[in-house]
């Protein structure tokens, strides 16, 4: 078996899927990326048992098909120096010896047998399917992550929850402090309401390829599994098991003091008041009056403080609220509107943080529990 591609397109897709294998497998075989050549179209898959992801390159020139295994490590260093050319497999399939050759020289070695590769379980039949575009999909992904929580009590609160509606669909992470819920107002489900939760690993993976993909994006899920079909590739993936928290029932709706500001001035002060504050606490009290927000941050052990005034428009009673600097920033970090409205009830409630201007056909809000305040 014969076959050339460039060396740029098969470099950058291995160097995507070399993100699913795992540093140590228990099966030796998940080392190895699995070729399959057929219709003049090559499939490469990346597996860590867990997660299976594709990627479909089409040849420039193809002489029968066939499938073997190359370790990770061998392949990627291979190609990685090599300048864009042409590279072209010879595959001996008697003994798979391959040879690769390139302008200036060829590699040799010896490839695995692809009956050895694992294959991914088949999902059921009966199964939910949601159409979204990629664009859209890939902003929430990365709205959201930094939101899951780390917790291998609550492993749940550890991935991305996915909740398809009659009114909607929406995307939630929560690690129990703070909460990103975003709402596609344009997919919409006619039948019983549905939902899964994406791990982080496989959502991480998304959030890298599908940046650089465009068109929809088809998701099909059952109980256990998700495959997500984008224009180059596929990712096949198990999910989180269990009941996700009721995440409306978090969210006040009476909160009657509204503050905006700029988002990225606010984002400054942050960072410049940030490092006086307790590194164990992070607290930074916001002072809020109107027409000014004042940020205090202080280190009682190393007698460090420091304090900035931002102007903005405020209505409500003057108030004192205490919030975790750094998760305040990555919420604020996380949006992309010039202005954010922050709406609160009292020091001991829940903020909620949204955008001035929404995405079109979505419902971006954020929310984030206060800190004590020492007064």
């Amino acid at each position: 078996m014969q076959f050339t591609l460039s060396s740029g397109t098969l470099n950058a897709r291995l160097q995507t899927l070399a993100r699913v294998i795992n540093s140590k497998n228990s099966i030796s075989i998940l080392d190895c990326f699995l070729f399959e050549v057929a219709n003049n179209i090559l499939t490469v898959t990346a597996s860590d048992n867990e997660n299976v992801m594709q990627s479909t390159i089409e040849l420039d020139d193809c002489n029968g098909d066939g499938r073997f295994a190359i370790s990770n490590r061998i392949i990627l260093n291979a190609v990685k120096e090599l300048p864009e050319q042409p590279l072209s497999f010879n595959l001996n399939e008697d003994d798979l010896s391959l040879e690769i050759d390139y302008q200036n020289g060829s590699f040799n070695f010896t490839a695995q047998p692809a009956e050895d590769y694992p294959v991914a379980a088949e999902m059921e039949s009966n199964l939910t399917s949601i159409s979204i575009d990629s664009t859209i999909l890939a902003d929430n992904i990365s709205r959201s992550l930094f939101a899951t929580a780390q917790d291998e009590i609550r492993p749940v609160m550890g991935g991305i929850y996915f909740d398809l509606t009659a009114d909607s669909l929406t995307i939630v992470a929560t690690d129990g402090h703070k909460l990103v819920r975003n709402r596609i107002l344009s997919i919409t489900s006619d039948e019983n309401p549905s939902s899964f939760i994406l791990p982080q690993k496989p959502a991480q993976l998304l959030k890298g390829v599908l940046a650089k993909n465009s068109g929809d994006v088809v998701i099909k899920f059952d109980k256990r599994s998700a495959e997500i079909r984008y224009a180059d590739g596929m990712l096949m993936c198990r999910l989180i098991e269990g009941r996700y928290p009721n995440y409306n029932s978090v969210i006040p709706n009476n909160n009657t003091n509204c503050l905006t500001i700029d988002r990225k001035s606010l984002m400054g002060a942050l960072k410049r008041v940030l490092p006086f504050a307790s590194e164990s606490s992070q607290l930074v009290r916001f002072h809020i009056e109107k027409g000014l927000l004042r940020l205090t941050a202080e280190d009682i052990d190393f007698a460090t403080s420091a304090k900035e005034s931002i102007a903005c428009d405020y209505a409500g009673t003057t108030m004192d609220i205490g919030f975790k600097g750094s998760a305040i920033y990555e919420i604020l970090n996380s949006l992309a509107s010039d202005e954010v409205t922050v709406q609160l009830a009292d020091p001991s409630r829940a903020g909620v943080i949204v955008p001035t201007t929404q995405p079109d056909n979505q419902d971006i809000l954020m929310l984030i529990m206060p800190m004590l305040l020492n007064d």
